[in-house]
This record gives C-alpha cells, sequence and structure tokens, in this order.
C-alpha cells in the first residue's frame, strides 16, 4: 500500500490558487466605499477619496455620505446598502458613536474589509472601549476583518492603493512597513520619498481591534513582492499570534521591529527573585530573540537593516575584518565592534604573508588593516581580494578617508566586483560630496554604505545577531542518549499541588518543592521533617554530622529573613539549639507559621551558585530565568530570561547570555562543568513550567554546580489562587502537545509510539528518507526529488521545528529492541502532517509511510489521528491531494468519509473532509474499523 500524498507545502504548486486570503479585501480590493465622504476642504473623508481616486489601483470608489448627492463629481450614496455593487473594503471616517451602527450595516451586505481611522475608542476611556467591543461583535459575526479604529490607512503602492488620508502615496519597492504610530506613518512616508525607498506595503495598524501584527506578518509573509518587514511597535498585542506569525516568516524574510517605551515590570511586587528580576522590556527581547525578529532602536536603524539584509548575506558568527586607509577611522570602528559585542577577526597566517608581500611594509600588520594613507585604488582592491578569502573573517568592512593620493570614486569602482562574496562586505566612505559619487556606485553595487564607520560596525554587530538568534531557533538540538528513559513522575507531582490546593495554600514548603524537582530530574539532597527538636536530633544522628536546619512554614516566604536557615551544625546540641532559636524566632513573628524544620546533610562541595526561576508576564505567560544565583543575586544581576518550552539548543544560548558562562566552561585552571547536563536541567525545567500551568513562581536558589556534580539546595514553588488561575496568562509558545502521544500496535503485533514530531528527530527523518524507495517518492511529492534534496537541514528543520499551532506532524516510532532499551534504536516509520492553510479554518494533510511498513494499517491509523486533531483544533475543513494512480489513499479516504473530486490540476484529486458535517460519520467508521 502507498500511503503517500503531495508536499502539503511545497512551493512548486500553489494549491490555493484563485482562492483569495481574507485579508485581500483591503490590500486587493475591487471596490472601495468611504463612508464619512465629504466635499469640506481639509477634511478626513474629503482627502480619503480624493487619494483613492488620484491613485487609480484599478476599482471602483464610492463616496457614501447621506447630506450629499455627489462628492468630488462623483456620485453619493446615502448608505452602504444603496451601492449598487458589492464592495470589498470600507474606509471609514465618521464618528466613533455611529461606527457600530456603520459595521452592523456593512456586514449585512457582505463586506468583507474594513479600515476605521475614526479616533474615540478605548484611547478615551471605558465608553470607546465598550463601542469597540460592539464593532468587533458586530464584524465577527460577518467575517470581516478590521483595520484599525485610530489609525492612519492603509497603502498598497504595487497597485496604487491609497486609503489613507496622508498627503501622497509612498514610492513601489519591496519592504513592507507597518506602524502603530500614524503620525510617524506620515513622517516615515515623507522620508521615503526624499530618499527613493520603495515599500510592497504601507500600513499605519492603530489599536489592533482585529487585524494584529500576526496577521500581517503572515499575509506579507506570503507576499512574494515583500522582502522585508519593518514594524514601529508601541504594544504587542497578540503575544501568541505575533510569535508564531514571525517564526514562521523570519527564516524567510527579515523581520525588523523598533519597539519603544518600557511597560510596568510584569512583577514589580512579586515575592520571589524571579518576578523582581523579569521586567516586560527583558522579556520582550527574549520573545523577540525566540521568534528571530531583529529589534533595533532607532528608525535609520530599521531601515538601515531592510537595506542591509536585502543586498547583502547574514554573517555566520562576529569575527569583522576592517581595511582602512586611516588608523583614527579604525580604532572608532574597534571600539564600536567591540562594544557591541563583535570582535575583530585574526588574520590567517596565510593571509598575513600576502598582505606583506602586496602592502607596503608601513601597513599595520594586523586587523584593522590599516593600508596607509596613500592607498590607491588597486591597493585596496588586491587588500579585499585577499582578506576576503581569509576563514577567519565572517564579515567585512572597508573604510576610505579622502586623502591627496585616494581616489574614492575608482577606489568604487574597483569594489564593485566584490559585492558578493558568500560573507557581508560593508563600507564607510567619509567625507561629503568628494566621495558621493563613490558612495552612489557602492549602493548601486549592492554595497551598503555609510559616512560614518561606527554607523556601519553598529549594523555589521546587528547583522550577527540575527543570525545567531535564527541559528538557534533551527540548530538541531541534542538528544541524550538516557532520554527515553526519563519520564517525570506527573503523578507525584499532581498529588503535591492537589493537597496544596485543597488546603487553600499558594506556598509550598521547601520539602514538597524539592519532591517537585527531584520528580522532574532535578539531583537534590536528602531531607526530612522534624516537628521536635528531638526528632530533629534522631534524624541528624542518622544522616551524619554536620547538617543543616531550616525552617518548616507553609507562610513564610524567605527563610533567611526571619533567621530560619541554620547551617553546619556539628553535633546534637548545635541541633536542639538551633531548633529552639528557629522555632522562638518565627513565633515571635507568627506562632502559626512555625510548623517544624527540615534536616538535611551540610552538603561541601565547591563550585558555583546558579539560579533557575519563572514567574509570570502578563503578556508571554510563562518566563524562566537563569543566571548567577545566591543570596546576592539582585546586587549581580547576572541573568537571562527566555520562553519555554526549550530544547538543548535554546538551553545553551540562554546560558550564552550570561557572564557566569564562562566560567561554568573552566577558568584559571578550573574544570569546566557538565554542560550538557546543566543544559538538560534547564529542559527539564522547562518542561516543568509548560506542564504543571497551577505554578505561578519558581525559584532554586541555589543550585550548586561543579566539576564533580549539580544539586539544588533550596527551591520555593508559588501556586495560583482559583482566580488568579482563571485569569492567568497563557504560555506565548503552544508546548510540546504530549496529549497526543499514545501506542499503537500494528497487525504483525509490532508495538509503535505514534507522537508529535520534535527538534531532535532530524537524524531519524534523515534516515526514514534513506529507506524510502523511488515509487513511494513520486507517490509523495508527485515528481521525482533526489535524496540530498529531502534530507538537506534546511528542509529538515521545517519539518521538525514545527508550531504546534499551526500544523501537528505525527511520526510512528519505533525501537528496534524494545526488550532491551539501552541498546535499542530509533527509527521512524511514517511521517503524517496536519498544516492549517492560512486566511482559513481549514487544513491540509499529507503523509507517508516507509515500504516495508506499508499494508499494515499504519497509515489509515495515523490519518484517522489528524482528523480527530483536526475536530479537536476546532478546524472546518481537511483537505488532501491525492494522484489518480495511488488507489490505496484513495481506499483510506473513502473508507474514512472524505470526498473524493477532481482537482483543477490533473493528475490528481482533491480530498475533502468537512467537518462540521461528517464528524459523525468519522466516529462511527473509527469506532467500526
Amino acid at each position: 500500500m502507498q500511503n503517500n500524498l503531495l508536499e502539503c507545502n511545497d512551493p512548486a504548486h500553489d494549491i490555493w490558487k484563485g482562492q483569495r486570503h481574507p485579508l485581500d479585501c483591503i490590500f486587493h480590493p475591487r471596490s472601495v466605499a468611504v463612508i464619512g465622504a465629504s466635499e469640506r476642504e481639509g477634511s478626513v473623508g474629503r482627502t480619503l477619496l480624493w487619494n483613492l481616486i488620484r491613485s487609480p489601483f484599478g476599482g471602483t470608489v464610492f463616496p457614501v455620505n447621506p447630506q450629499r448627492h455627489s462628492i468630488l463629481g462623483i456620485k453619493s450614496y446615502p448608505d452602504i446598502a444603496n451601492v449598487p455593487e458589492v464592495v470589498d473594503l470600507v474606509v471609514i471616517a465618521t464618528p466613533a458613536a455611529t461606527v457600530p451602527q456603520v459595521i452592523r450595516e456593512c456586514v449585512a451586505v457582505g463586506v468583507k474589509g474594513a479600515i476605521i481611522v475614526s479616533a474615540g475608542f478605548k484611547e478615551v476611556g471605558e465608553a470607546g472601549a465598550v463601542l469597540e467591543r460592539e464593532i468587533l461583535t458586530e464584524a465577527r459575526r460577518g467575517g470581516m476583518r478590521i483595520i484599525g479604529p485610530n489609525c492612519l490607512g492603509l497603502m498598497n503602492p504595487l497597485v496604487g492603493l491609497n486609503a489613507t488620508f496622508a498627503g501622497a502615496i509612498a514610492r513601489a519597492g519591496n519592504v513592507a512597513f507597518i506602524s502603530q504610530s500614524g503620525a510617524l506613518c506620515t513622517s516615515i512616508l515623507d522620508w521615503s520619498l526624499g530618499e527613493n525607498v520603495g515599500f510592497s506595503a504601507f500600513v499605519s495598524i492603530g489599536s489592533m481591534l482585529d487585524v494584529g501584527w500576526g496577521d500581517l506578518i503572515e499575509y506579507l509573509g506570503d507576499d512574494p513582492h515583500t522582502h522585508s518587514i519593518v514594524l514601529y511597535m508601541e504594544s504587542i498585542g497578540n503575544a501568541h499570534a505575533f510569535l508564531s506569525a514571525a517564526r514562521e516568516v523570519a527564516m524567510d524574510k527579515p523581520i525588523i521591529v523598533l519597539k519603544v517605551g518600557h511597560t510596568e515590570a510584569a512583577a514589580k511586587a512579586a515575592a520571589s527573585h524571579t518576578g523582581a528580576l523579569t521586567g516586560s522590556d527583558e522579556v520582550l527581547n527574549a520573545a523577540f530573540r525566540r521568534c528571530g525578529v531583529l529589534r533595533v532602536h532607532t528608525i535609520s536603524d530599521l531601515f538601515d537593516m531592510a537595506e542591509i539584509l536585502a543586498k547583502q548575506p547574514r554573517p555566520k558568527g562576529n569575527r569583522l575584518s576592517i581595511v582602512t586607509n586611516a588608523g583614527g577611522p579604525g580604532a572608532i570602528a574597534t571600539d564600536a565592534l567591540i562594544s557591541g559585542g563583535g570582535t575583530l577577526s585574526a588574520l590567517a597566517p596565510e593571509t598575513l604573508t600576502e598582505l606583506d608581500r602586496i602592502l607596503p611594509a608601513q601597513w599595520s600588520h594586523h586587523n584593522p588593516i590599516d593600508i596607509l594613507g596613500d592607498a590607491s585604488c588597486d591597493r585596496y582592491a588586491q587588500t579585499l581580494e585577499v582578506v576576503a578569502n581569509d576563514q577567519n573573517s565572517d564579515g567585512l568592512l572597508v573604510i576610505l578617508t579622502p586623502q591627496a593620493m585616494t581616489d574614492p570614486t575608482q577606489t568604487a569602482e574597483k569594489l564593485k566586483a566584490y559585492s558578493q562574496l558568500g560573507k557581508p562586505i560593508l563600507s564607510s566612505w567619509m567625507g561629503g560630496q568628494e566621495v558621493a559619487a563613490g558612495t552612489q556606485i557602492l549602493n548601486q553595487a549592492n554595497i551598503p554604505t555609510f559616512p560614518y564607520p561606527d554607523t556601519a560596525v553598529r549594523l555589521f554587530n546587528y547583522m550577527w545577531r540575527y543570525s545567531y538568534n535564527l541559528r538557534g531557533i533551527y540548530e538541531t538540538p541534542s538528544l541524550p542518549a538516557d532520554s527515553d528513559l526519563f519520564t517525570p513522575d506527573r503523578h507525584l507531582v499532581e498529588q503535591i499541588l492537589a493537597k496544596a490546593i485543597k488546603s487553600d495554600r499558594t506556598l509550598l514548603t521547601e520539602h514538597e518543592a524539592k519532591q517537585i524537582l527531584a520528580a522532574y530530574g532535578f539531583p537534590t539532597i536528602a531531607t526530612e521533617i522534624a516537628k521536635s527538636d528531638l526528632e530533629a536530633v534522631e534524624i541528624a544522628d542518622r544522616f551524619g554530622y554536620p547538617v543543616v536546619l531550616k525552617l518548616h512554614s507553609e507562610i513564610i516566604t524567605h527563610k533567611t529573613d526571619v533567621g530560619g536557615v541554620r547551617l553546619n551544625l556539628a553535633d546534637a546540641a548545635d541541633v536542639s539549639r538551633a531548633f529552639a532559636q528557629i522555632k522562638s524566632k518565627v513565633n515571635s513573628i507568627d506562632p502559626a507559621a512555625f510548623l517544624g524544620v527540615t534536616v538535611q546533610p551540610m552538603f561541601k562541595m565547591e563550585g558555583y551558585e546558579l539560579i533557575f526561576g519563572s514567574s509570570l508576564d502578563p503578556q508571554f505567560g510563562a518566563v524562566m530565568l537563569f543566571g548567577t544565583g545566591g543570596q546576592l543575586v539582585e546586587v549581580f544581576q547576572d541573568r537571562s530570561l527566555a520562553l519555554p518550552p526549550l530544547n538543548t539548543t535554546l538551553a545553551r544560548r540562554m546560558m550564552e547570555q550570561t557572564r557566569i558562562y564562562q566560567a561554568l566552561q573552566g577558568i584559571r585552571g578550573r574544570k569546566a562543568i557538565n554542560m550538557a547536563k546543566l543544559e538538560q536541567l534547564l529542559v527539564n525545567f522547562s518542561q516543568l513550567i509548560v506542564e504543571q500551568p497551577q505554578i505561578r513562581e519558581i525559584d532554586i536558589n541555589p543550585l550548586l554546580v561543579s566539576p564533580e556534580g549539580m544539586i539544588a539546595l533550596d527551591a520555593r514553588i508559588m501556586l495560583h489562587t482559583k482566580s488568579s488561575f482563571a485569569d492567568r496568562p497563557l504560555p506565548a509558545i503552544r508546548p510540546y502537545p504530549t496529549k497526543y502521544v499514545q501506542h499503537w500496535e500494528s497487525r504483525k503485533g509490532d508495538r509503535l509510539n505514534i507522537r508529535p514530531i520534535r527538534p531532535e528527530d532530524e537524524p531519524l527523518m534523515v534516515q526514514f528518507h534513506q529507506n524510502l524507495s523511488e515509487e513511494s517518492v513520486y507517490l509523495r511529492y508527485a515528481h521525482r526529488v533526489k535524496l540530498n534534496k529531502r534530507i538537506a537541514h534546511e528542509r529538515l528543520t521545517r519539518i521538525c521545528f514545527i508550531d504546534y499551532d499551526r500544523e501537528m506532524i505525527l511520526v510512528a516510532d519505533h525501537k528496534t529492541d524494545a526488550k532491551n532499551l539501552q541498546n535499542s534504536e530509533h527509527e521512524i516509520l511514517a511521517v503524517a502532517r496536519l498544516s492549517k492553510l492560512h486566511g482559513t479554518n481549514e487544513a491540509e494533510f499529507a503523509l507517508i509511510v516507509s515500504d516495508r511498513y506499508q499494508n499494515q494499517g499504519l497509515g489509515t491509523e495515523l490519518l484517522t489521528r489528524l482528523l480527530e486533531i483536526g475536530k479537536e483544533e476546532k478546524l472546518e475543513a481537511i483537505v488532501g491531494y491525492i494522484l489518480n494512480s495511488n488507489y490505496k489513499m484513495q481506499s483510506i479516504c473513502r473508507k474514512l468519509g472524505f470526498k473524493l473530486l477532481p482537482d483543477a490540476i490533473e493528475g490528481r484529486l482533491k480530498a475533502i473532509f468537512n467537518l462540521n458535517e461528517l464528524c459523525g460519520l468519522m466516529e462511527a467508521t473509527v469506532n467500526g474499523k
């Protein structure tokens, strides 16, 4: 049996050719109505209408105004119902109080897109917020999409659409610009016309009542005319939608954001270290890193980076080679480079030898490469030729200062040949009119040119950080050999949490917290509870001295603050005395807080104190913290933040952002700690956070690490109250969907694990493709696809590193020796994919089964599970495309309730499963299979 379908996101064919995206009615309308059109000079309504008719977009414009029969010589209509054609887009410029009724009337006649430029909504208070809720209710009822309110409008310069009240339409280009500030839009527009910068879209997004960042990033990501997306952001809105869309698009198109303002710290009054340290702006930076978005800090950088990334490749690292004809600018560039985290490349021996051959003896003999003030254009070109081939360099900066023997124009002409080196090349032609011609030559040759070298270096630092973050997202993480042998003891954790919740407690005891950590693979020190001094002595005698006593309380947050910790207790007398002191101190504060003490051996190990933490951000949900721990955690403030869940690559990237990271790898004769184990602990910690949403905040401080081992010495966990749990922000990134992990037994009796794919599966996917026959490949992709293309890292990352909100890929995972787990190897036997289609509530499925495992019922099982997932995800329909010759797949689809219809592309069928109509049939089929 050949259970194979076409590649579901294959760019070689357009599955939905001819079907309009919901936002097409806004960006590519066939007709536009201006509601609130006016003849009054200077009014918004008049400007909107005039802009639409003086920049013809190929559609019809209808003024709507009940007071006038014509406006600007065009017939006007009293309301949208009287417009003689179905209108794609309405632009609304009426008072805020009238807009809900206007939207209601538009929905009634089938309008699918609206731009609300009117102000006076939530920005003015609760009365405006009520109006917004009314508008959204009406829009949802009719499937209408809305940009705004309180916005400038939208331009599509490529087709001549100017649905704004700006003074002019933007030039056509390949940069999409989206802004929350209408005033900034007009400033950028004015600047762009002078600088000859062109746009594929120019959008004032306003208050984001409906269409938000995620919608526009997704739409423009699919637009072949858009090469990069730049954002001016004041608030992120739907964080989940933004991250999901940005992560999908960022690998293909740069997304560059200027985010202004610092929001109030997410956990300003939180009791934990983590809650006190995580602020929304830090979290936002972590979110941008996680989805591959580049954050810049000036408007000029916003557009400079769009230009650079369009002209030059991303660097593989942060090593820059600088070629200059003057020492001062080279030093300025070096300072800027090092300050921004970059490094000067170390010139390879063969590079130094070749430079000695071609340069005067007085050249600098190091990087920056000072080729002296009398450098000719040939000397520049010869130097660049040598340095470009140095494998120690990730990028080049060429600096020219106008000197008597230097020709800026001819030098630029010589450098044109080096515009595409496989690594970025930037230039700084310093000066005014004397270098203007050379600057123009370089820019036209796609070598970005800047008047000052520190500006160029700052942008290089942006470039390598951007590249670094993208690699971190799609770098295949390591998978520990014993990963299958470790499963968290979720049942124990749920019991502990349920007991605390039943007692209306929000603070777990240290003993309970350590039990939870141990359940998730953290090494902890043996700890027992003593309710009396005699019991404490008995436990201490059993453990052996010295020991530690800590307050056991369900109320007090930080034990050290109330004298609740006693260290290095050497004998029974010390233990009795410490017990009495802790009890006396706590009773003086709150007698109900003292429930005894915990006793544990005094742990002696030289090492580093780290902190693991998690707290909630109101926009992004749970946020992780890693850094230098101990009692001075707030003083050192050496920390990094990340959004869970993590894999080992992301865990390492999180650690790399801290100063303690270098020490952990071994310095001054000290051995390195087991970094792979520390990475895995961070992964386990992220798993704990996403799997146990009842936890509100958690600190592990300190986690003591050394070359000899790791151990969590103290932990603190706070839970949600019933009300805070109901109102908690959901995770910004959907975690691994463990609920779809299930076992299945084949007709041969083999036990398989059917589960969602994960990033660590890339090597298994390579092996899977190596074992496929040519026939299976043809039936899957409808053409012959060479193995090297199917197993290319760039392709497999798109399959293994998925957003579980956007698609679900199930793999059938088989262990070659299920009886001997230590020696078993994994193999993937089948892959099934369900991908949501942009702009719809539908998804496309595809699946392929390895040749030796066909005719075992696996294809039917996988497709059945995809249908069940589609039903749970509340999809309306699932479609697939099957070659006419794939009779077995057609049979499976018919059996499961699909309708098979002829497709527009010859040689294949379209299989459709309407989940709304056929859920009952699906259940009957599944139950009767």
